[in-house]
């Protein structure tokens, strides 16, 4: 017999079309495709049993194709050889879908490990949840709770999250406290005042409030006034009395201790001022009465210079006046002592008057010859009447010129100007003003350029 012919498959057919292709039986197709997780490196090998070694087939070696009889025979064949090969191809193609299974099922216990059961307060509300945040910052972000710089959290935002712990989050309440008359802003995470008192360390027992104790503390605060228990010693009218007080005043105090104050009585310290714990307050007894005191204002004298008169010769444009100030004085007995005047009020009633003067810048001559020009007769009229006996109704000045005794005596005259001639008097005028100009007179110096 000779060696059987087996066909080679030709996937085109024999006339080399892909459509005139033979169509080959369910089985007897070979896949030689091999995923990566079915190589040797990722598994290995299985043992033969004894029932697969029976099957086993023995190689195939391509041949020349034989009549259509043995090509039936070969197809046959081949599907017995693929049929054995069935059980092992099976269970390498499950193989990937049980591990896909065993990685999800790991997966799966991983996320509920994750899952932690805890509870969380809010401001005094507890509530349980379940959460998978890793700390207590991210909890409080996931459930939306807000928290700033004056609130608390416990345990802190940085920790790591437990199941079964417990999260609080206590909010911090401003509270504007005036403690013993000091004002400050402070906060607390106490729901009440008594609790916020408490948090503060301010001793309330014998205190002031200016609410009640169990007086809820809003997420808004509150005021909260207190005024501790002090010890004040009270002297008036020689006595001494000591008290224990939470008067906001001195003046609170002192009327506590039974002691009236009256009229302009008052204490050592400000009456509105708040009572320190060991202080002690004088009461001063004052009675007394004002006085209105009226003083002069000096005035000022402004002086010009005036190239037309003599070096040495002032004339007074304007007089100066001297202003009036009244001024009131407290006069006080404290404690029967009087005490020195001191002064309350004061108040100008006329202001001073500015004295102008004009002063000479003109050499003088070196006798009195320089003066013979000027008119004589017209200041002697102005002065005088032109009467060289004339004397004024006070008897101080006399003479054509009015002369006072001081200013004559001083210009070499003896006795009385009014009893000298009419050339004395002129001649010692005229040395008069080369002395000091037209000066002496005032109001008829004028006269003498006229």
């Amino acid at each position: 017999m000779s060696k059987p012919q087996y066909e080679t498959y030709d996937p085109y057919g024999h006339d080399g079309s892909v459509h005139s292709a033979e169509t080959l039986p369910y089985g007897l197709y070979q896949d030689t495709y091999r995923p990566a997780y079915e190589a040797e490196a990722y598994f290995v090998p299985e043992p033969v049993l004894p029932r697969q070694a029976a099957s086993v087939p023995e190689p195939v070696t391509a041949e020349e194709p034989g009549p259509p009889e043995e090509v039936d025979g070969r197809a046959a064949r081949r599907r017995r050889m693929r049929c054995a090969e069935r059980p092992e191809s099976a269970v390498r193609r499950l193989l990937p879908q049980a591990l896909v299974v065993a990685f999800l099922a790991g997966g799966t216990t991983a996320f509920v490990a994750k899952d932690k059961a805890v509870e969380l307060t809010v401001d005094g509300r507890p509530r349980t949840l379940h959460t998978f945040a890793d700390d207590v910052r991210e909890l409080l972000a996931e459930q939306g709770v807000r928290v700033g710089t004056h609130d608390m959290v416990a345990p802190a935002p940085g920790r790591a999250l437990a199941s079964g712990e417990a999260v609080a989050v206590h909010y911090g309440r401003p509270v504007r406290l005036t403690l013993d008359g000091s004002r400050r802003e402070v906060w607390t995470t106490a729901h009440t005042v008594e609790g916020a008192l408490d948090e503060l360390g301010v001793r309330a027992e014998g205190a002031y409030l200016s609410t009640s104790r169990s007086q809820p503390i809003g997420r808004a605060g509150l005021a909260l006034d207190v005024r501790t228990e002090r010890a004040v010693t009270i002297m008036a009218d020689g006595r001494t009395r000591t008290i224990r007080t939470n008067a906001a005043t001195v003046r609170e105090a002192v009327e506590e201790a039974g002691i009236g104050l009256h009229g302009q009585d008052t204490t050592s310290v400000p009456p509105d001022s708040f009572p320190r714990d060991g202080q002690t307050v004088t009461v001063l007894r004052i009675s007394g009465t004002r006085e209105v005191r009226e003083e002069q204002i000096p005035f000022e004298t402004e002086r010009t210079e005036d190239p037309t008169l003599f070096a040495g010769a002032e004339v007074v444009l304007q007089p100066g006046l001297p202003g009036l100030r009244r001024d009131t004085y407290l006069l006080r007995i404290v404690n029967g002592v009087r005490e020195k005047p001191r002064r309350e009020t004061t108040e100008v009633v006329r202001k001073p008057r500015r004295q102008i003067v004009k002063v000479g810048t003109k050499p003088r001559p070196t006798s009195g010859d320089g003066a013979d020009h000027l008119n004589w007769h017209g200041l002697a009229a102005c002065e005088s009447g032109g009467r060289p006996h004339a004397v004024d109704p006070s008897g101080t000045y006399g003479g054509l010129y009015q002369f006072d005794a001081h200013t004559w005596h001083s210009l070499g005259g003896t006795g009385r100007p009014q009893d000298a001639s009419t050339e004395e008097q002129t001649s010692r005028a005229k040395k008069l003003y080369m002395r000091r100009g037209a000066t002496p007179w005032p109001h008829c110096g004028t006269r003498l350029h006229g």
